[in-house]
């Protein structure tokens, strides 16, 4: 696939199939997501992959989360919370590390992860997986970062759900970036 056309038709795919994309074509994201740019070579990201049943406790973690903030929540909403990681047979939660040097700040650590995750949405629409990048209120719960092996300070940068879209879409058109730019000579 072509570099711009890659970049120009990849979108979230929030449907996906239940059979899991074979270890090997996860690996090829984590390499794409490891090639990002990092300040001071730190290599800041961390990357968990969730498949099979370690998504039902992520599920149940997130309810018990929701719980610990929300007393009164309605069995319905915490089965909804339990269900949300099955909504793709792969996750990959993705980790920032905290800086470790005077020299590294936070903000840079952030960065380079963020570009890791959009190098991983990338890889898996130009491989023909589907994946949807989300965070949400689940990446600052300190009961999801203990599950995922996480300091309670570090920042997770989101979830990264990956699969076989369960049917091919187009993109929506994006507007123009010229509402955005100005040029300074």
């Amino acid at each position: 696939m072509e570099f711009f056309e890659a970049i120009h038709k990849r979108h979230s795919v929030k449907k996906m199939k239940a059979d899991a994309p074979p270890r090997e074509l996860i690996r090829k994201l984590l390499d794409a997501g490891n090639q990002a740019p990092n300040h001071h070579k730190v290599r800041p990201g961390r990357f968990i992959v969730l498949t099979g049943n370690s998504r039902n406790k992520l599920g149940d973690v997130f309810a018990v989360s929701q719980l610990d903030r929300h007393p009164d929540l309605l069995q319905e909403a915490l089965d909804k919370a339990r269900a949300l990681p099955l909504r793709a047979p792969v996750i990959i939660a993705v980790g920032v590390d905290k800086p470790s040097e005077a020299k590294v700040l936070e903000v840079e650590n952030l960065s380079a992860v963020s570009a890791a995750c959009q190098n991983i949405l990338l890889a898996a629409h130009a491989l023909g997986l589907g994946a949807i990048w989300r965070t949400g209120d689940w990446a600052h719960y300190p009961k999801v970062k203990e599950y995922l092996g996480l300091a309670v300070d570090q920042h997770i940068a989101g979830f990264i759900y990956v699969g076989y879209p369960e049917f091919e879409s187009e993109p929506a058109a994006r507007p123009s970036v010229e509402d955005r730019t100005i040029w300074m000579e």
